[in-house]
């Protein structure tokens, strides 16, 4: 046999082991996959073109493989010491208020607590003055949660900060993700740890070379903050130059945050810690949760993530959008919603709920931005009011359902969001806040455009991009 000859026959062997490694992987798609349309599109995929397809798949098409959901439900139930589960089965409600709250509890597996102080935040400004003062006042411990920290001004002064507070005996705990903050620099890292802050990595204990970049479609979206296990903060906030409207390609940065006083800021670091128990195998002990406060309000800190196969985080809008009877206001920067929230959104509609989408105008992410023209043709005629933001980047993720609850914190409209990503919010049952988040969003809703342009109307290359970028919809 020739030189040639051995070479085409070892192309050829090699070609036909791949045909039959991608059969076999497309059988698992078919049996694993979330939809019909899902296992479809990846066992063509992998038939068709198996070398680019068994990539991908290995990436982003095994949502949720047995180790990582084991693991994580360890870390779960490790750290869940101060969460107290939802009561399981039928409740009597006798309100529409009760009725909502308890489809929220059951979907965060835990209840509401009362005596909670609640103040709303919507400008950059008065964000970062509020988290740095309370961490300036910290005298026992700092944890912070973050998708992105940035090696730039904001970043640089939460990291002055944390080092002066780790100089003063206060502990400090920082979780970053990954990809999210792939642009930091070793020596911001290596500076923090030096002066005495823990700072880690997400993924970092469970990091392999084989599923490295696997592990990263598995993002820890959450923003919290919480000091001394008293205040907290959550939103749609991170640590980066942007977020304090420096970057000129985004402008001014439109974004929603809340300051939590009382029982319901242990409960977010409870989230902290079962993530700083995945991350480092520490059990972190948290002491007390602080005291209700007289006359708070009840709050619910609702954590989804995808090791739970109930997929909360869709249940989440789910529920807001059909426990409705008034009004389903959504803000949101991104609108890829599944197929089964748009149907939810336009049963509403025809109930007679008042819904509205707030989503941003400006890009920030090109694939979700070319998705959403697809997404807002298929709702144009179904009485979904969709405005989108023109005054910079609109960044907020926020529900106001009817007069009596709220929830502030980093959930998208998006499969991504409520399939892949780890998020955490908190809902707050209160009329009063209800009402500030009412005209929070009548504000923005009269700044923002109402979107009815059909995607036929658009330039040419956007009636071709759209509908290519919303295949990608279930991993944007």
């Amino acid at each position: 046999m020739t030189v040639s000859s051995s070479l085409a026959f070892a192309l050829s062997a090699g070609l036909f082991l791949l045909q039959v490694v991608g059969a076999l992987v497309a059988l698992r798609a078919i049996r694993t996959a979330r939809t019909p349309q899902g296992a479809v599109g990846w066992a063509i995929f992998l038939l068709a073109v198996p070398s680019l397809a068994l990539p991908a798949y290995v990436i982003f098409g095994d949502v949720r493989y047995p180790g990582m959901v084991r693991k994580r439900k360890l870390s779960e139930t490790t750290a869940r010491g101060r969460r107290r589960p939802a009561a399981a089965g039928p409740r009597r409600e006798t309100s529409e208020g009760e009725r909502l709250r308890h489809g929220f509890e059951a979907i965060a597996e835990e209840m509401a607590v009362e005596g909670n102080a609640v103040e709303l935040l919507a400008e950059s400004e008065a964000v970062f003055r509020a988290v740095f003062a309370a961490i300036g006042a910290a005298h026992r411990r700092v944890v912070i949660e973050t998708y992105i920290l940035r090696d730039d001004g904001l970043g640089h002064a939460l990291q002055e900060l944390l080092l002066r507070k780790a100089g003063e005996g206060v502990r400090v705990c920082v979780l970053y993700d990954p990809f999210g903050s792939h642009g930091l620099h070793r020596d911001y890292l290596a500076r923090m740890r030096a002066g005495g802050v823990e700072i880690v990595d997400f993924h970092a204990r469970h990091r392999t070379r084989l599923l490295t970049t696997r592990r990263l479609n598995f993002r820890n979206h959450r923003k919290i903050a919480v000091i001394d296990g008293a205040v907290a903060f959550t939103g749609g906030y991170n640590w980066g130059d942007e977020y304090v409207g420096r970057d000129p390609r985004l402008g001014a940065w439109r974004d929603t945050s809340v300051r939590l006083e009382g029982p319901v800021a242990a409960r977010l670091e409870a989230l902290f810690a079962e993530d700083w128990h995945w991350a480092t195998g520490e059990v972190l002990d948290l002491g007390r949760p602080a005291a209700a406060i007289e006359g708070g309000v009840s709050a619910l800190a609702l954590a989804t993530g995808p090791a739970d196969p109930r997929e909360p985080g869709s249940l989440y809008f789910e529920h807001a959008i059909t426990a409705a009877r008034r009004r389903i206001w959504i803000a949101s920067p991104y609108f890829a919603p599944d197929p089964g929230l748009m149907t939810a959104l336009r049963v509403a509609v025809l109930r007679g709920v008042d819904v509205r989408v707030l989503m941003a105008g400006r890009r920030d992410h090109w694939l979700v931005w070319l998705a959403a023209f697809a997404f807002l043709d298929e709702m144009r005629g179904s009485g979904v009011a969709v405005h989108r933001w023109q005054g910079g980047f609109m960044h907020q993720k926020v529900l106001l359902v009817d007069d009596v609850a709220a929830a502030v914190g980093s959930h998208n409209l998006d499969a991504r969001s409520c399939r892949l990503n780890f998020e955490a919010s908190t809902v707050i049952f209160d009329e009063a806040f209800a009402r500030r988040v009412e005209a929070m969003l009548e504000a923005d809703f009269a700044a923002a455009p109402r979107h009815d342009r059909a995607l036929s109307e658009e330039p040419p290359a956007l009636r071709l991009a759209a509908p290519v970028a919303r295949l990608f919809a279930p991993i944007l």
